[in-house]
């Protein structure tokens, strides 16, 4: 019998695009999985396109939280209801190629690895290709995701068996990367699968495109979450900075379009 996924999917005035990234899952030509959205106290139509959605295909299951609480929170209620061995990641405004699911529980199950990611390609909010990839090295220990975070949330699976179901950080931000370095202390490496995925949209993002506030969210983790003093956050964070800086951008591609 077929493992079942648990796709995650917190939801938040996203009537534009969650109708499109619901279809992305439909669309996956691995079937066995259950999709649980959160929807965040919407005020748009979210929740009535979820509902709709829901009424054709029993495998999409919408919950409500009672209060605006962020993405993590909204993450946790998906997960404490989830049933599925893999969990995996969609966010209401980003896509999945097709063979998304088939190509990393192949890539899992083949290898015996508990954790896993792939690359990704960038779309503008219209959900045109903007001709970048996001790449990353293809093996990540704790202490290379402790400098950085290399992985696109939207694309990361890990196998519940193996690391258990890992509550996600209550922050309204980060809390993917701190999720990534938790499963990490349980398995050695995540591991890529050398080609893009997923697409992810920009423009809408304007907390994450700000790199001030990029600074200000990172600090928090070493310093709050990882329980660092002022003198071990700066340090860390003058590594994160010669990686995401310095590093990071020689793996970010840039595609050459056919006409």
């Amino acid at each position: 019998m077929k493992p079942l996924v648990s796709i995650l999917m917190p939801a938040f005035n996203a009537e534009k695009y969650i109708g499109e990234a619901i279809i992305s899952i439909q669309n996956q030509t691995f079937a066995n999985w259950e999709l649980i959205i959160v929807d965040d106290c919407s005020t748009d139509a979210t929740v009535k396109i979820v509902q709709a959605a829901s009424a054709k295909d029993t495998r999409i299951l919408l919950k409500q939280l009672p209060q605006n609480s962020g993405t993590g929170i909204a993450r946790n209620l998906a997960l404490s209801v989830s049933n599925g061995r893999y969990i995996a990641f969609l966010d209401a405004d980003d896509l999945w190629r097709n063979d998304k699911l088939q190509k990393q529980l192949d890539f899992l199950q083949t290898n015996n690895f508990g954790f896993c990611f792939s690359y990704y390609d960038l779309i503008t909010a219209e959900g045109t290709e903007t001709g970048t990839q996001i790449t990353a090295p293809n093996t990540l220990s704790f202490s290379n995701m402790f400098a950085c975070n290399w992985i696109g949330n939207l694309t990361a699976i890990y196998d519940s068996e193996m690391v258990g179901k890992l509550t996600i950080d209550s922050s309204r931000k980060r809390q993917d990367w701190i999720l990534w370095l938790k499963i990490l202390k349980k398995v050695p490496f995540a591991y890529a699968i050398p080609e893009s995925l997923a697409y992810y949209r920009v423009g809408n993002q304007s907390v994450s495109s700000s790199k001030i506030a990029l600074l200000k969210h990172n600090y928090n983790v070493y310093r709050k979450h990882h329980k660092l003093n002022v003198f071990g956050s700066l340090i860390s964070m003058l590594q994160f900075l010669t990686v995401h800086f310095l590093v990071k951008p020689t793996y970010i591609k840039k595609k050459v379009f056919e006409n």
